[in-house]
Order: C-alpha cells, then sequence, then structure tokens
C-alpha cells in the first residue's frame, strides 16, 4: 500500500488519504527523496525496489530532485481538511512542498498586497462598504474584478469572524 501511495504522491505532487496513511506515508517517501538527490544507479535501484514503478523512479530523478536539491529535509506537508462523512475519519492533503502553486502564488501576492487594517468592534455595516466602493472605484477597468472579489473576500471573513 506504501509503495503504491508513494508512487501516486511523487506522479501527481499531492494525494488525499487519511492522517494515519498521510504520516505512514511520510516516513516512508522522505527517505527516498533524501537518496534520489544522488543520481547514481546504486540510488535508483534502491529506490526502485521500494517503489515498484518505473514512471514515478524517472518523474523522481528527473523532475523532483531538481526542486529538492537545495532543500534539507521536509519534503512533504500534510494539511488537514476535516472528517470523511462515512465514518468520520480525519482526512488529510499530503503534498510536496515545493509543488503547491497555490501556496507559493499566494506567498508572493500576500508580500505585495495593500495592508489591511481592522474594523473597530463597536460600530456594525456601513463604513466597510464605502471604503470597497471608494476602492474599487480607484482602481483601474482591467483589475477591477480583481478588487472587487478581494474586497468581497475580506468582507465575508469579517462576517465570519464576528
Amino acid at each position: 500500500m506504501l509503495s503504491n501511495m508513494a508512487a501516486s504522491l511523487i506522479l501527481h505532487k499531492r494525494l488525499s488519504t487519511t492522517v494515519a496513511k498521510a504520516k505512514a506515508l511520510r516516513k516512508y517517501v522522505e527517505p527516498l527523496l533524501t537518496r534520489a538527490k544522488s543520481d547514481t544507479t546504486h540510488s535508483r535501484r534502491t529506490v526502485f525496489a521500494y517503489l515498484q514503478e518505473k514512471e514515478s523512479v524517472k518523474e523522481l530523478f528527473d523532475n523532483v530532485s531538481q526542486k529538492i536539491a537545495n532543500r534539507p529535509g521536509g519534503y512533504t506537508r500534510i494539511i488537514k481538511t476535516g472528517y470523511r462523512l462515512g465514518d468520520n475519519a480525519e482526512m488529510c492533503v499530503i503534498e510536496l512542498v515545493d509543488y503547491n502553486e497555490d501556496m507559493l502564488s499566494t506567498a508572493a501576492t500576500a508580500t505585495t498586497g495593500a495592508k489591511r487594517t481592522r474594523r473597530r468592534g463597536g460600530k456594525k455595516g456601513g463604513s466597510n462598504e464605502a471604503t470597497t466602493a471608494t476602492e474599487t472605484a480607484a482602481t483601474p477597468a482591467a483589475e477591477a474584478p480583481e478588487a472587487t472579489t478581494e474586497a468581497t473576500d475580506s468582507n465575508e471573513e469579517t462576517k465570519n469572524a464576528e
């Protein structure tokens, strides 16, 4: 089971599973990723003995090993996603750290984004919609849809926080 999950993780870069399986998979796959840093015949054969799948070994040594070459460890990330409906098992997504484009792009936009301030707790309504209207009017027409989606997201976040 672990070799199949490891091969799928290497090929697809992320995998949805239970937390217990993800923790076991992390212990299984991280030493393989460390061995993949040195592209020798011995390391390829050792990794193939664990994975038993040519395509995943090729992907690991050709693409993945170059992305993780400078990373000293911690090649996988486990993100808990909630509970499964049928048996209430705790589910998560295990992924390779350097292959998460969503997190990499949000980290880049978060540093370049505008500074947000908190609303005072005493007032309710009114002022927040007025500020979003002035922000959308001030932005050019090409960026207006992005600004409105960000504004609605922040409105929803503040409503959920209350």
